[in-house]
């Protein structure tokens, strides 16, 4: 069915590319309104007259969600001029690997702001939109689907503080989970494996170098495998809540 969301509002961090973007336009065949929240704004505002050619709508939402206010102002404007909250999926995020002695110290604190305060920051804001969505909407549900990584799950050499953000994401995931669940909100937790993304561009030459060595022969996931798993997430009956996804490329062992 192409119309499972029709009526439901749907915000997505990091919009602007990748798997955000994916999941836009996934969510607005499924017809939900989504908002697109991002720092580029040329590039929300392609994506959403893309969206629009295809009959779904989207509102662009210029935001650095690393600011709070402004996280707080993007989730506010949402149901200011959409009317309602359904779907809030946290997919901005940055990877920037490399080994901790002489790291780079700029590159922890954008790691931290983004994937977890960023996080917090539209979580919290989107907390009471969601549960009053949960007891007053149509599907009577309500959903956060967090981005991960396996990054969440194994710890490798090199990687150290990213996969300290991306353990805190499936902490607080769980925790909050059990928290709303019984009023309706679902929390999900999706874990990609290596996806064809923008990501890989924001590290320093050498470790770009080093990531094409150690996962260059391998097919990696594309944008749209993600966006269909967290449509698949989001669609359930009211009954069902999907707590966690871990997707990998079939070539991939760890």
């Amino acid at each position: 069915m192409a119309d499972r969301l029709t009526g439901a509002v749907a915000l997505v961090t990091g919009a602007s590319s990748g798997i955000g973007e994916a999941t836009a336009q996934a969510l607005a065949e499924q017809g939900a309104t989504v908002a697109l929240v991002a720092r580029r704004k040329e590039r929300l505002d392609q994506l959403a007259a893309t969206m629009r050619e295809r009959g779904g709508k989207a509102l662009v939402i210029e935001t650095d969600v690393t600011q709070e206010p402004q996280a707080r102002a993007a989730v506010e404007r949402t149901v200011s001029e959409l009317g309602r909250l359904d779907i809030v999926v946290n997919n901005a995020g940055v990877m920037l690997l490399g080994p901790a002695v002489d790291a780079p110290l700029e590159e922890w604190d954008r790691m931290v702001a983004l994937n977890v305060q960023g996080l917090l920051y539209v979580t919290h804001a989107a907390l009471p939109h969601l549960l009053r969505a949960a007891e007053d909407s149509p599907r009577q549900v309500a959903d956060i689907v967090n981005i991960s990584s396996v990054a969440g799950r194994v710890p490798r050499s090199g990687s150290g503080v990213y996969n300290l953000t991306k353990f805190g994401v499936g902490a607080f995931s769980e925790s909050l989970r059990q928290e709303v669940t019984r009023r309706h909100v679902r929390v999900s937790l999706v874990e990609p494996g290596v996806v064809k993304t923008e990501l890989t561009t924001h590290m320093r030459p050498e470790i770009q170098e080093q990531s094409r060595r150690r996962f260059g022969d391998m097919m990696p996931l594309e944008s749209e495998d993600i966006a269909d798993a967290i449509v698949y997430v989001v669609t359930r009956p009211r009954r069902v809540a999907i707590n966690e996804v871990l997707i990998r490329p079939t070539e991939q062992e760890f």
